[in-house]
């Protein structure tokens, strides 16, 4: 039963150590940021649409134009 105390223990100190430990800060925070980019695509897709549609049809009838 001590061991499996003791392996308990160890566990849990290097988990709280992992936690409080800064070094995988930026992974967490670029992820973030990704996560949210993707919500605020998720959100506004069909004014996202609207809008590269709106330029590429722009391009298109300007394209013979330019020499």
């Amino acid at each position: 039963m001590a061991v499996l105390q003791n392996a308990f223990t160890l566990f849990r100190n290097r988990l709280r150590m992992s936690l409080s430990s800064e070094a995988g800060m930026g992974v967490v925070e670029v992820i973030l940021i990704i996560v949210v980019l993707i919500g605020l695509v998720i959100i506004f897709q069909t004014n996202i649409k609207g809008v590269v549609s709106t330029i590429f049809s722009t391009i298109e009838t300007n394209a013979g134009k330019i020499q």
